[in-house]
């Protein structure tokens, strides 16, 4: 039902813009905007399962005078009226009878479904917005509502443009769109300037793939939440998700905390500062791929800074540290090395929440590499063994009372006080924030060893 509540949300916007008469419908929107862009067709916007528009019409039926779209439409319009409300007629609800595989959705509370309830749920499943793995998220917010609404026009066009194009995607084309609206560039008089068309993959059904069409890849969850974050910087979004196919399933309400996101940004400003034209654009940033799924990120709770951790970055965390650490070695060997550093070292820093913690391990960094630059030059190799082992059983410390007990040895041929001053700053961190600060000690090493 929140499809209906969000199709009934814009069309109050819709007839605000347009300055359409109190009593204009949601089937009188559905019938002059929705069906000539949607359904009016061989390529569709929306697969809703088993609805009208994907029956055969009888050729007894058919005419001169009429399309088959026109009589799918007619044909819809009675089952709205005479079948009442199902996954068919009105999007997001349970199928018809008790048996059926969404019938778990009828409830016995009494909430009377009316016709503009069924219209406007169509409204609203067309302002979905993909995720990643078949769900989608609906956002109530007029500005993206509206956004999306002006994409719809395009979509259209670039399906008739495209004739190897399938259709039934209008979810992934509107997080395309949402994101390039919301965007500094985007132009209300040149619409299409600065748009990134969506990239293509080889169909997943059969049939399709057999015929030579395509189909949009999905675009990053991410980039969609980095892009919310820069429009609406202070604000926490609540968002709706859900999968609708033959069996629908619903994820629940998920607030999104766009000024943890937000933080990103400022953060690279203040610690890029001197280089963030060459280094960590907006656009690098928002490549990030993430470790979580959109799904996955669901289950913590809520969207925010934790969720877009680095999908490489437990390669590098000491292992036992945290679950999948594998405890390698990061490499420099490209640009795209660099970037990928400072990608993580700013995620990093930014779930530790203390810029300081960054110069701390830079400078434990760079005594541990000073002892064994020193004790390379001695003669003793016993002791320069020693001294090596040490120093990679610091880096690859799974928590702090190993890190603690490799740290303590080397005090007598380092920096005491700095040593000092890094354990009781780890003492006083979360336990969850010190795989974090040992993988930024790690990182340092790295890049400080790169630079020899």
């Amino acid at each position: 039902m929140y499809t209906s509540y969000i199709g009934k949300k814009f069309l109050a916007l819709y007839k605000e813009k347009y300055q359409k008469p109190n009593d204009y419908s949601a089937h009188s929107f559905f019938d002059e905007v929705m069906f000539p862009l949607f359904f009016d067709d061989e390529k569709h916007f929306l697969n809703v399962a088993n609805s009208s528009f994907f029956q055969p019409i009888s050729k007894t039926l058919l005419s001169k005078e009429k399309s088959v779209h026109q009589l799918r439409l007619e044909r819809f319009h009675m089952d709205i009226n005479t079948k009442g409300a199902s996954l068919t007629t009105l999007i997001g609800y349970a199928a018809q009878g008790v048996l059926a595989g969404t019938s778990g959705q009828v409830s016995n509370l009494q909430n009377e479904i009316t016709l503009e309830d069924m219209y406007a749920s169509w409204i609203g499943g067309g302002m979905a917005i993909a995720v990643g793995g078949g769900y989608s998220i609906l956002i109530d917010n007029a500005e993206i509502l509206w956004g999306i609404f002006i994409g719809w026009t395009y979509y259209r066009s670039y399906l008739n443009q495209t004739p190897n194009l399938k259709g039934n995607q209008i979810d992934i084309w509107n997080a395309y769109w949402i994101i390039h609206f919301l965007s500094k560039k985007f132009n209300l008089c040149q619409p299409l300037s600065g748009f990134y068309f969506p990239e293509y993959d080889v169909c997943k059904v059969e049939k399709w793939r057999k015929m030579g069409f395509v189909e949009f890849s999905s675009e990053k969850w991410s980039k969609i939440l980095f892009n919310l974050s820069k429009r609406f910087p202070n604000e926490i979004i609540t968002v709706n998700c859900f999968k609708f196919a033959d069996t629908n399933t619903t994820i629940g309400f998920i607030n999104l905390y766009l000024p943890e996101i937000s933080e990103i940004y400022e953060l690279r400003d203040k610690l890029f500062i001197d280089y963030k034209d060459t280094i960590l654009k907006d656009e690098q940033i928002e490549k990030l791929e993430t470790f979580f799924t959109f799904k996955n990120a669901c289950k913590l709770g809520s969207i925010g800074l934790k969720s877009i951790e680095p999908a490489k970055l437990r390669d590098y965390m000491p292992k036992g540290s945290i679950e999948y650490a594998r405890g390698e070695e990061f490499k420099f060997t490209n640009e795209n090395s660099y970037i990928n550093y400072s990608l993580y070292k700013l995620w990093m820093i930014a779930m530790l929440n203390k810029t300081e913690l960054l110069e701390l391990a830079t400078r434990l960094a760079k005594s541990l590499l000073s002892i064994l630059e020193t004790k390379k030059k001695e003669e003793d190799n016993r002791w320069k063994t020693n001294v090596s082992q040490g120093i990679e059983e610091v880096k690859n410390a799974k928590n702090l009372r190993s890190f603690i007990e490799a740290l303590t040895p080397l005090i007598e041929v380092g920096n005491a006080e700095l040593y000092a001053n890094v354990v009781e700053q780890v003492l006083k961190m979360p336990v969850d924030n010190f795989p974090l600060f040992i993988t930024l000690v790690r990182f340092e090493y790295a890049y400080l060893k790169s630079k020899e």
